[in-house]
């Protein structure tokens, strides 16, 4: 993945070329005094790495703690209260 670094100064006088090199060349990281501020992605890569790949309950059953027979232990506080 080709990365090109930009200050906010050239990110804002081209900004459509930094829209076009993330779509194309992928991520491209804007900095502001010299620390990288912000990542821009094409939405494409954005969705696809933020999708979801299986449910809560899928989740669980793929643990690697299932069958391993750990023991929570409730607290036996009670609950706090609240001033609502």
């Amino acid at each position: 993945m080709d990365e090109h670094i930009w200050t906010v100064a050239e990110a804002k006088a081209n900004f459509s070329a930094v829209i076009q090199q993330a779509q194309v060349k992928g991520p491209q990281t804007i900095t502001r005094h010299g620390r990288q501020a912000v990542v821009v992605v094409a939405a494409a890569e954005w969705e696809r790495k933020n999708k979801r790949s299986g449910t809560l309950v899928d989740f669980l059953v793929a643990s690697p703690l299932r069958g391993s027979r750990l023991r929570v232990k409730r607290s036996k506080h009670s609950l706090r209260t609240t001033d609502l």
